[in-house]
């Protein structure tokens, strides 16, 4: 209730109230007796069996009509704001989990939780069988490239003094083109392994290298989030993930919508995500709508993009998304403060009954979004009927005495 209830005045003058509303229920309990619960079941007054005083309208008599606030149901053009709940999930986008390429026991671990890392950066040396055969096979490739195109070049120009048959030069650089086609997948397996590429040109030109290890690589940009490997551990390549390196600048918050505000979200929409861990809340959009339904809790994913200011945004955090609806619609909007709740949970507000401005009875509703201080109610009033937006709770209280 509003700072302007406070008209009720002092404890006194709430209970005087109470008690004059008390009396004035017998009285319109008489009147039901005459007709008056017919008026009130056609305007749709309805309670639960162990509100025994929910269907009897109240009368109010008119010097404490004053005391209570009474407005009209109007249609009224708005845009919804959907309240819904949702977790924070590393940005797949600029996310990934580092598979290592190769295998071997794990010999030292260069990057660990929390480490800021660059792309094609090492994370982890491995010591591998594979990593030393595959620089055999370059090593083998490149000498069998410089041997070959060595030869075709010396063929061409015995050819142009005519000192070796055509076929011969075409099979001099048939031989250089298949040697050059073994080297190049001999230097794609050596990226592919992670040897980064100063070694690689050491490796082509034929100069002395150290002694080179395998390496599992960062392929993005981003901060080690997870590892999940330790030194001496037997990896198998391609078999299981290493560790997790997440861009954290922006967090994914999958918010779960239910399909009775799924209308009311659209892509793009302005959403705010709030956290007890930030006072502030986190301003992003919507970026996608899931084709699927979760056959659990009947929610359809809505997935909001948020900048992730302080990192205070973490994986798996419980969050409260508000999501503002760009398209605008039409609806009886009540305020919030003229809406109760019954023994069963069920929303309820109290009308004006017939012509008598001092009669009200209940009227179950059903409300949709909320939008600012105000319910929309997508059943069970019409434009026009009148209905308490302040002090209802005391009717609701007088009419069960």
């Amino acid at each position: 209730m509003r700072g302007n209830t406070m008209a009720w005045g002092v404890a006194a003058a709430v209970m005087a109230l109470t008690m004059t509303l008390g009396g004035c229920t017998s009285k319109g309990a008489e009147a039901d007796e005459t007709g008056s619960t017919a008026s009130s079941k056609a305007a749709g007054a309805a309670a639960p069996a162990s509100d025994t005083g929910a269907a009897r309208p109240v009368v109010v008599p008119s010097e404490q009509l004053e005391r209570l606030h009474v407005e009209p149901v109007t249609q009224t053009n708005f845009r919804p704001t959907i309240q819904v709940t949702g977790t924070a999930q590393f940005n797949a986008d600029v996310s990934t989990q580092v598979i290592p390429p190769i295998s071997g026991p794990v010999m030292r671990i260069l990057e660990d939780v929390g480490a800021q890392v660059h792309r094609g950066e090492a994370l982890a040396l491995v010591s591998s069988p594979d990593f030393a055969t595959t620089i055999a096979d370059f090593r083998k490739a490149q000498a069998a490239y410089v041997q070959t195109k060595r030869v075709a070049d010396q063929d061409e120009q015995l050819w142009k003094n005519d000192a070796i048959a055509k076929r011969d030069l075409d099979q001099a650089e048939t031989d250089a083109s298949a040697a050059a086609a073994d080297r190049d997948a001999a230097l794609q397996q050596l990226r592919a392994l992670g040897v980064d590429e100063a070694s690689i040109a050491a490796l082509r030109d034929g100069k002395d290298t150290p002694a080179l290890q395998g390496a599992i690589r960062s392929p993005i940009d981003g901060t080690v989030v997870e590892r999940l490997i330790n030194p001496g551990q037997l990896l198998q390549a391609g078999s299981a993930a290493a560790f997790t390196v997440a861009n954290l600048a922006t967090m994914w918050v999958q918010a779960n919508v239910f399909e009775t505000d799924l209308a009311s979200v659209q892509i793009g929409d302005r959403a705010e995500v709030t956290t007890t861990a930030s006072p502030n809340p986190f301003v992003g959009k919507v970026t996608y709508i899931s084709a699927l339904v979760d056959p659990a809790t009947k929610a359809t994913a809505v997935r909001v993009l948020v900048p992730n200011t302080r990192r205070l945004l973490k994986k798996d955090m419980y969050v409260q998304v508000a999501i503002h609806g760009s398209r605008e619609r039409n609806g009886l909007l009540v305020p919030v403060t003229s809406v109760l709740r019954d023994d069963d949970n069920l929303p309820f507000v109290f009308v004006q009954t017939g012509n008598d401005t001092t009669t009200f009875g209940r009227r179950q509703i059903t409300i949709g979004s909320r939008v600012g201080d105000r319910y929309e109610v997508t059943a069970g009033l019409k434009a026009g009927e009148r209905i308490i937006s302040e002090g209802a709770l005391f009717v609701q209280f007088a009419q069960t005495q």
